[in-house]
C-alpha cells in the first residue's frame, strides 16, 4: 500500500489518457515517463519493447476493469509506479469480459519484480472493491487518488462483525427508550452536509425531472380516484399538496432520502372502506379520518420509540421479493388495463384513432425510455453523450411523445387530469374540526387505527430493506426508526388537514435509486450482460427538487393538462419494467421457459439442486398470487396482516428444504466473491 501512496502523493500519475490498445497505450505511457524524467530517454524504445512483449505473452488485464502491466529492466529506478487512466474503457483481453480502464503500471530493475508482488496484491485487493473502483474513475487529481485510498482504509478496517451475525446495524434492538432512534441520528448527521453536497451533479438533474413527472402522474392518479371513492372531499389537488409537503419535509429530515413517500394502492383501499363505514353510520367523514390518523400516527411514533423497527430482521430477500415484485406487477398491469380501458370505451368522441394513438404513444414512451436507458453501454457515442441520454431517456421519452401527440392535435386524447384551479377538491376549509366527530368515534377510531398502523409499517419498513439491499451497496447507514418517526409526524399532520395518508413508495423509490446509480457492465461466460450497481449518489437535493416541483406544478396546471395520459402509461410500464431487474425472483422465475443447458452459473444453481430452486420459486409465486387476490377482493383491508404473514411462511419452508439450502437462496447478497451472470 506504501507504494501506491507514495506514486499518488508523487504525482505519478496519467487521468483520461485517449487511448485504445495496448501499443498506443504504452507508447503514450512511455513518453509521458520522459517528460516527467521519471526514466532515461535512451531507455525508453527498451521499455515499451518490453511491454508489449508481456503482454504478448498472456494479457494483464486481471478483471475489475484493471490491467497491471509491468517491465523490469536494468536502468529503471527501483519501485516505479505509475497510475493511467483511459479516457474511453478498452476491451484488453480481461477473464471477466469487463473492459479495462484502469491501469498500474510496474516497473523497476530486475531486482524489484518481488518487491512488486505486494502492489500487485493490494491493487488487485482495492480494485474489487466498487466504491473505490467509482472514487477512481471519478478523480481529478492525486488529492482524490489519495482520498480513495483513505475511504479504502476506513471502510475495510471497521470493526468487523461475528460471521453468524446477520442482522444489519439499522435493525438492531437496542433495549432503550428511543435507543434505535438516538442511533440513526448518530448515523446519518454526520453525512447530512454531504447530502446536499452530493446532490450538485448532472445526474441528479436527470434523475429529478424523470421523477418528477413518475411521482406527479400516480399523485393525479390516486387524488382523482380517492375523489370518486370519497365523493370529493379528498382529490387530486389533496393528493398533491401533502406530496409536495411531506415529500420535502421528508428530504430534509428523514434518514434515507432516497425514499419517495407517496399514495399506495392498499392505503387508497383503506380510505374507501372508511368512508362508506362513516356513510353508513351517518358519521361525518374527515374528522372521523382525521382520528383515525391520528392514532394511527401515535402508534407509528410509539413503535419508532421502541425499537419496533427491529422485527424487519426477520423479513428475509424471500419476502422482499414477494412485495417488490407485486408492487411491480401492480404497475405493469395497471398501465395495460388503462390502455386496454381505451380500447373498450370507445365513443363518439374516443373512436378508434385514439385508441390506435393512445397506444403508440404509451409503446413509444416505454420504448424510448428503455433503449436510452440501456445506451451507456453502447459503442455508439463519447461516453459522456451516452451517460447523458441514459439519465435522462424517461424525461427525452415523456418530452418527445408530449410533442408527437402535439403535432397530432387532431386526434382526441385524454391528458393528465390535473384541476383548474387551486383550492380543495369539495370546496371546504383546509383545516379539519376534529371535534365534530362524536365523543365515542374519537376513541372508536383507536380500531381501524391499528390497521392502517400495520399497513404502513410493513409498506414503510419493507421498502426502506429493499432500498438498504447491500447489492445497492449504500455507504451512509439506515435509519428505520427515524424515518418511521418521520412518516408517523406527517401522517398527524395530513390528517389533521385532511390530507391523504402517504408512506414509502416501493417503485418509485427504486426508480429513484437506480436513477442516480453509476453502474458497470458485467458479463458472463455465455456472453450475456447485466448492469451492477457499484455506487449510487445519495443525497436530499433530488427528493427535495422533485416534490418543490410538485408543489409548483399547481401554478402550472395549463402545460401539465398537455401531458396525454398514454403518455404517462408508457411511463409507468417503464418504471415496472425497470423494477424487475435485479429481483432473483423474476430471474428464477424464467428459468422455467429457458433450456437448463443454458443456465447462467449462478452461486444457488452452482449450489443446490435444480428441483428445490423450483419449489422455492414455486412457494414465493403462491405466496405472490395470495397477495393480490387478497389485495383485489373485498378482504383487501387485511392486505397488511397477509404480508406480515409471509414471515411463518419463510419459516415454515425450513420443514421443506434443508438449511443449507435455504441460506443460499434467501441470503441477504450474492456471495462477495462472485459477481451473478444473469443477462440485461
Amino acid at each position: 500500500m506504501q507504494q501506491l501512496i507514495r506514486a499518488f502523493d508523487q504525482g505519478h500519475i496519467l487521468l483520461d489518457l485517449d487511448a485504445h490498445d495496448f501499443s498506443s497505450i504504452f507508447h503514450q505511457v512511455v513518453e509521458h515517463l520522459v517528460e516527467r524524467e521519471l526514466i532515461d530517454p535512451d531507455l525508453a524504445p527498451a521499455v515499451e519493447e518490453s511491454l508489449k512483449a508481456r503482454e504478448e505473452q498472456v494479457s494483464t488485464a486481471i478483471g475489475h476493469a484493471v490491467a497491471v502491466p509491468h517491465a523490469y529492466l536494468d536502468g529503471i529506478p527501483e519501485h516505479l509506479v505509475l497510475f493511467v487512466r483511459l479516457a474511453h474503457p478498452t476491451n484488453l483481453g480481461a477473464p471477466d469480459g469487463v473492459p479495462t480502464r484502469f491501469l498500474f503500471f510496474l516497473l523497476g530493475s530486475p531486482g524489484a519484480a518481488e518487491t512488486h508482488l505486494d502492489t500487485l496484491a493490494q491493487v488487485a485487493r482495492l480494485m474489487s472493491d466498487d466504491e473505490f473502483r467509482y472514487e477512481m474513475g471519478e478523480a481529478r487529481s492525486s488529492k482524490d487518488l489519495l482520498g480513495a485510498l483513505d475511504h479504502f482504509i476506513a471502510r475495510t478496517h471497521r470493526e468487523p462483525q461475528l460471521p453468524h451475525e446477520e442482522v444489519s446495524e439499522g435493525l438492531a434492538y437496542t433495549g432503550e427508550f428511543a435507543g434505535g432512534l438516538r442511533r440513526d441520528l448518530a448515523r446519518r448527521l454526520p453525512h447530512y452536509v454531504d447530502d446536499f453536497r452530493d446532490g450538485l451533479h448532472a445526474k441528479c438533474v436527470a434523475s429529478t425531472l424523470f421523477l418528477f413527472f413518475a411521482c406527479l402522474a400516480p399523485a393525479v392518479t390516486f387524488g382523482g380516484v380517492m375523489a370518486v371513492q370519497t365523493d370529493g372531499q379528498i382529490g387530486a389537488v389533496e393528493m398533491i399538496v401533502a406530496s409536495a409537503i411531506c415529500g420535502v419535509t421528508y428530504a430534509l429530515i428523514s434518514g434515507q432520502p432516497l425514499i419517495i413517500l407517496g399514495g399506495t394502492g392498499p392505503l387508497l383501499v383503506f380510505t374507501a372502506i372508511l368512508y362508506r363505514l362513516c356513510a353508513d353510520q351517518g358519521l361525518l367523514f374527515l374528522p372521523s379520518y382525521a382520528w383515525v390518523g391520528l392514532w394511527s400516527a401515535g402508534f407509528l411514533i410509539i413503535l419508532a420509540v421502541t425499537d419496533a423497527s427491529f422485527l424487519m430482521r426477520y423479513f428475509t430477500r424471500f419476502t422482499d421479493e414477494i412485495f417488490a415484485a407485486l408492487i411491480s406487477v401492480i404497475f405493469i398491469y395497471e398501465a395495460i388495463k388503462s390502455l386496454v380501458h381505451i380500447f373498450e370505451d370507445l365513443d363518439v368522441k374516443q373512436h378508434h384513432d385514439t385508441a390506435l394513438l393512445s397506444l403508440l404513444l404509451a409503446l413509444g414512451t416505454f420504448y424510448i425510455a428503455m433503449s436510452l436507458s440501456r445506451f451507456r453501454n453502447s459503442g455508439y457515442l463519447r461516453p459522456r453523450f451516452r451517460e447523458f441520454l441514459s439519465d435522462f431517456g424517461p424525461a427525452i421519452a415523456l418530452a418527445a411523445m408530449t410533442a408527437v401527440s402535439v403535432w397530432l392535435h387532431e386526434v382526441y386524447l385524454d391528458v393528465l387530469p390535473a384541476p383548474d384551479v387551486f383550492g380543495t377538491t369539495s370546496g371546504r376549509e383546509w383545516s379539519v374540526d376534529i371535534f365534530a366527530a362524536p365523543l365515542w368515534v374519537r376513541f372508536a377510531a383507536a380500531g381501524p387505527a391499528l390497521l392502517v398502523t400495520v399497513l404502513v409499517f410493513l409498506d414503510q419498513n419493507i421498502t426502506a430493506r429493499i432500498v438498504n439491499s447491500p447489492d445497492h451497496d449504500l455507504q451512509k447507514g439506515e435509519a428505520y426508526h427515524l424515518d418511521l418517526a418521520v412518516v408517523g409526524v406527517l401522517m398527524a399532520v395530513c390528517s389533521m388537514f385532511g390530507l391523504p395518508w402517504l408512506v414509502a413508495a416501493t417503485v418509485r423509490s427504486l426508480n429513484h435509486l437506480r436513477s442516480l446509480a453509476t453502474v458497470e457492465e458485467v458479463i458472463s461466460p455465455q456472453g450475456e450482460t447485466r448492469d451492477k450497481v457499484i455506487h449510487v449518489r445519495e443525497n436530499r437535493v433530488t427528493g427535495f427538487a422533485i416534490h418543490l416541483m410538485i408543489g409548483f406544478s399547481l401554478l402550472l396546471l395549463p402545460l401539465l393538462k398537455t401531458i396525454p395520459m398514454a403518455v404517462l402509461y408508457g411511463l409507468f410500464l417503464f418504471m415496472g419494467v425497470v423494477s424487475m431487474s435485479g429481483n432473483q425472483f423474476f430471474e428464477r422465475l424464467s428459468l422455467w421457459v429457458k433450456d437448463p443447458a443454458l443456465y447462467p452459473i449462478t452461486h444457488y444453481i452452482r449450489r443446490v439442486p435444480l428441483r428445490t430452486v423450483h419449489y422455492f420459486t414455486l412457494v414465493q409465486l403462491a405466496c405472490l398470487g395470495v397477495l393480490w387476490v387478497v389485495k383485489s377482493s373485498a378482504i383487501g383491508i387485511l392486505f397488511p396482516v397477509f404480508i406480515a404473514l409471509l414471515v411463518p411462511v419463510r419459516f415454515l419452508s425450513d420443514r421443506i428444504f434443508s438449511p443449507a439450502h435455504l441460506a443460499i437462496l434467501d441470503a441477504e447478497s450474492e456471495p462477495s466473491d462472485e459477481e451473478t451472470h444473469w443477462g440485461g
